[in-house]
């Protein structure tokens, strides 16, 4: 759990920040951007996180990635930052890079097939409506439900799923209310480790999740960056930190913010909708309300 080494941490990781000519800010969306919904379709950013985001790519310092377990064309139009950043969606399966078209690698026929016999199981189940497809992967969602039918489908799902991974190479992943069977080329952590490939080794980067998916990005980061849990409930991780609340969030895009202006480094002129400061900007959450003046 956080103590006071990771607090001076932070502060070292921050003065690296005002130093460096470049950095990256990689995050991820569901549960850490934006809260969980019912209806995904839903889950917009929390209040003040797209202005933020925006402030730092206006900056022209910082590299911000999004790396989602969504397909990264759903995130585009919930984020609300046009031109979009760089997104890595379906766990790191896909990449579209800003003003690109999405990158995906071929689905080969073991994948395929496996895919296909994991939807069967969940219609002999009943629960197809439960289901997300995405690029390479299927996942079920149980959020809202109540603990013991949680707790029934899980079973059932792991059930049928089990005989599928042990006869390929797929690969089951447990999250925040769910479970996805995928294929095993890449994850989040493999996101990761092509973005620093790309940047300089002394550049500070910082991953943002909160479940069992991003701990593959934490891993990486271990002695390369700084790795910052965002969740209401603390659980074992391989983070650097933890944000427990949104407004902790946003105090951390707000800092990050500051410290670009504090560099005095000249704002990248036109491209993204531009806002003046933290000033003013606030959010309730249900333990708190942060206003930065």
């Amino acid at each position: 759990m956080p103590n006071v080494d990771n607090i001076f941490e932070l502060h070292q990781f921050f003065d690296a920040l005002r130093r460096s000519r470049e950095s990256a800010l990689l995050l991820d969306y569901d549960g850490t951007l934006s809260p969980f919904r019912l209806d995904r379709a839903k889950a917009v950013p929390y209040p003040g996180v797209p202005f933020l985001l925006t402030e730092i790519l206006n900056m022209g310092h910082t590299r911000i990635v999004v790396i989602a377990g969504r397909p990264a064309q759903e995130i585009i139009p919930l984020l609300g930052i046009l031109p979009h950043p760089e997104i890595w969606g379906a766990n790191g399966l896909q990449r579209m890079r800003e003003g690109g078209p999405c990158e995906l690698p071929r689905l080969d026929e073991v994948t395929t097939r496996a895919l296909a016999e994991a939807d069967s199981w969940l219609n002999e189940l009943g629960i197809h409506h439960l289901a997300e497809h995405k690029p390479g992967g299927l996942a079920v969602h149980w959020r809202g439900l109540s603990h013991g039918r949680q707790s029934e489908i899980h079973q059932s799902v792991l059930l049928g799923w089990t005989p599928v991974v042990q006869r390929t190479r797929m690969v089951l992943q447990e999250f925040d209310c769910g479970v996805e069977i995928r294929m095993p080329d890449r994850n989040k952590g493999d996101a990761v480790r092509s973005i620093l490939l790309e940047m300089d080794k002394e550049a500070p980067v910082a991953y943002l999740g909160d479940d069992e998916s991003d701990e593959d990005a934490f891993r990486v980061l271990q002695e390369r960056g700084l790795g910052v849990l965002v969740r209401p409930q603390w659980h074992d991780t391989f983070a650097h930190l933890w944000l427990e609340s949104p407004a902790d969030l946003l105090a951390f895009l707000c800092n990050w913010l500051e410290v670009c202006v504090e560099a005095q480094r000249p704002p990248v002129l036109g491209g993204y909708t531009r806002v003046e400061s933290c000033r003013g900007l606030s959010l309730e959450s249900n333990r708190s309300s942060v206003v930065f003046r």
